[in-house]
């Protein structure tokens, strides 16, 4: 299904927003760029970027809601009779597979989350409202209990919040990919049977 001009141009306008809130704050430090700043590096007004987010913070970290977004399609994509621990990892490889290669930019948007609470807590808002899609699809998988479906769902998210936080810190060869896989299967331990 396509989607319309108008979505197209919101789509476009939240794009330009994200990328400028990473470049500014990249440039110049979190706490010396505003959203007045923002939106003048995007060409949009103060009210326009009001109307797509709420902070400087959100607007950062819009990525990381897209591929979270991308993830629950992923894992509602994945073969019905696979087991859920094997869902959640799967998907998780084929979306950030994509990441690849070290991106300096990248790279230094994940250190920037570490090093600013504000960014730490929007990056955890951000996971954690994914968590219901992820807790319905997994019920719907078959896993049983709410609670255990939410506890995996939780948990999913924290390992790949961890595997993306630690990443920078892997020598120069380590994938994402392979951090992610490593911090999947730890947890996965939990999850098994």
């Amino acid at each position: 299904m396509s989607t319309g001009l108008r979505e197209r141009k919101k789509t476009a306008t939240r794009q330009a927003l994200h990328e400028a809130a990473v470049r500014l704050a990249i440039e110049h430090g979190l706490d010396r760029v505003t959203v007045e700043a923002i939106a003048d590096a995007a060409d949009v007004s103060r009210r326009t970027f009001s109307n797509y987010f709420a902070s400087k913070e959100e607007a950062f970290l819009y990525g990381d809601h897209a591929r979270m977004c991308v993830l629950i399609d992923a894992v509602r994509a994945r073969p019905a009779g696979e087991a859920p621990w094997q869902v959640l990892t799967a998907a998780a490889v084929e979306v950030f597979q994509v990441l690849g290669a070290r991106d300096p930019r990248w790279i230094a948007q994940v250190r920037l989350v570490r090093r600013h609470p504000a960014l730490a807590a929007q990056q955890v808002t951000t996971y954690t409202s994914m968590e219901d899609g992820l807790t319905a699809e997994l019920v719907a998988r078959g896993v049983e209990g709410p609670i255990r479906a939410r506890l995996m769902a939780a948990a999913f998210m924290a390992s790949v919040r961890v595997a993306i936080q630690a990443y920078p810190d892997r020598t120069e060869g380590a994938a994402l990919i392979d951090v992610m896989r490593e911090a999947l299967a730890v947890t996965g331990e939990g999850f098994r049977g």
